[in-house]
Formats: structure tokens, sequence, C-alpha cells
């Protein structure tokens, strides 16, 4: 994929983003009609994992249009998920000019993750979370409401619970650049794990579209796992920055203790 001069005029800009505007379009419009014919096959593997959870064995539409919005709903959803490569790139690519070439060998690597990360929290989700999350769902309805399987309601739900667990597993990738571009030094991160874990509580009841703490403490579970396996790799393959970034922390620490002294002693001397 040809990537653009570093330096261009303004207008010139603008056309290149309106080019990978239009082909991430055009790719989403071919997505949406084939997914659109086999949305009925992909309906029936999103409620594969809920399967038991529905009291007639399949999912019910109460208006005459549900069905069509249902269906363009998931091929739409679909092709997001499906054409996140080349939708990640064409804005990948847009941004690579503005990076200097020391930075620029990290754009593979940072692409090919960000698609396997989604991947793998859309994964996790299907095979762990629905299951345990419907369950739930459904029996608070027990001993005073009737279930019924509304598919727009059912599709909603699970859709959320993709693409949410799906963005929430990028964390590694968001840490791994926290570090290498100083943003939050790899020692402070380490240390003040206490916060860390709670932010990621609350971002598990956020992203969670269920109120089921069984859900929750599985988010919160895999977040922990993927945050300390970041900072695994982080050290690992950061290790000379990191022995930088704790070099420098050391130093203006050394010069805040020894500013702090010398004002002390200046207060003392002032008193006398």
């Amino acid at each position: 994929m040809p990537i653009g001069p570093a330096r261009m005029p303004l207008f010139d800009h603008l056309g290149e983003l309106r080019m990978r505007l239009v082909r991430i379009l055009a790719v989403l419009a071919i997505s949406v009609v084939v997914f659109y014919l086999a949305s009925a096959t992909v309906v029936d593997f999103l409620i594969m994992p809920i399967s038991e959870y529905l009291p007639s064995g399949a999912l019910t539409t109460l208006t005459p249009f549900e069905g069509f919005s249902v269906r363009f709903k998931v091929s739409l959803w679909a092709s997001v998920v499906a054409c996140s490569p080349v939708i990640l790139w064409q804005i990948l690519a847009f941004f690579l000019p503005a990076l200097k070439p020391s930075e620029r060998k990290w754009f593979i690597p940072t692409f090919a993750a960000a698609v396997g990360l989604f991947i793998f929290g859309t994964v996790f989700c299907y095979l762990i979370i629905l299951d345990p999350a419907f369950q739930w769902l459904t029996d608070q309805s027990a001993g005073f409401a009737t279930v019924q399987a509304q598919a727009s309601s059912f599709i909603d739900t699970i859709v959320k619970f993709e693409i949410g667990f799906g963005f929430a597993f990028e964390l590694p990738l968001v840490i791994f650049y926290l570090v290498i571009f100083d943003v939050i030094p790899y020692k402070k991160l380490r240390g003040s794990w206490r916060t860390v874990y709670i932010a990621l509580m609350v971002i598990s009841a956020m992203v969670t579209p269920d109120a089921s703490p069984v859900t929750m403490l599985l988010m919160f579970a895999a977040l922990v796992v993927l945050y300390e396996a970041s900072l695994l790799i982080s050290r690992i393959v950061l290790s000379k920055r990191i022995k930088q970034q704790n070099e420098d922390m050391e130093r203006e620490e050394a010069e805040e203790a020894a500013a702090e002294q010398a004002a002390q002693k200046k207060a003392l001397k002032a008193k006398k």
C-alpha cells in the first residue's frame, strides 16, 4: 500500500485523506452486501453460545421491519470486524509520513498487534463470556416474567459484548506505547498497580453491557492478565529504555531531595 510523502501541501493531505476514506467506505459497502446475503448464517453463529437461553430455541421479531433492521445491523458490524485490518491500515498509513524513520519500524508490529488483540478479544468474549452473561441476564426474569427472545435486543447485546471486549483487549498496545513514548515510565506503572487495578475494575464495569458481577470479574481478570503481560513484554523489549527512564527518575528524585534540603537549610538560617 503506497505511503504519501512527509511534506505535502494542505490540499494534497486532504486529497490523500479523502482517498483513504473512499477506500474504507468502498470496502465496507461491498462487505455489507456480502454479509447481508449471509446474515441468517451470521446470526445463527452469533447465538450459538446462548442457544440454550432462548425460550423457543430461536429468535423472534415483533415488527415487520425488525427483520431488515437486524440483518442490516449484523451485516454492518460483521463488515466492520472483517474489514478492520483494511480500516486500521488506511488510518495508520495516513499518519505514517509524520513519524520519524526510527518510529516507522513500529508500524507493521503495531498494525499486526492491534488486529490480533481485537480478534483475540472478540473470540474470548464469544467462547468465555457470552454463556455466563446471558445465563445471568435471563435468570433475572425468573419468577415474575417470561423472556421473549426478541432478535433486535439479543443481537444488540451480543454485538456490544463483542465490540467492547475487542477494544478492551487493546490494553497491551496502549501500555507498550505509554512506556515507549515516555508518557508514563515503566517504574511508575509497575509501582502504581493498585491504582491501575481499580481503574481496570471501573473499565470492566463500563465495557460490559450487563450488570452481571460474573461478566465484570471475567473481564477484570482478563484485563489484569493482559496488563501484567504487557508490562513483562515491555520490560523485555524495551529494557534499555526502561533503564534510562529509571535513571532519569532517580536523578529527578535526587535533585528534588537536594532542593528540598537546601530550602529547609535556608529556612533554618532565616529563623536564626
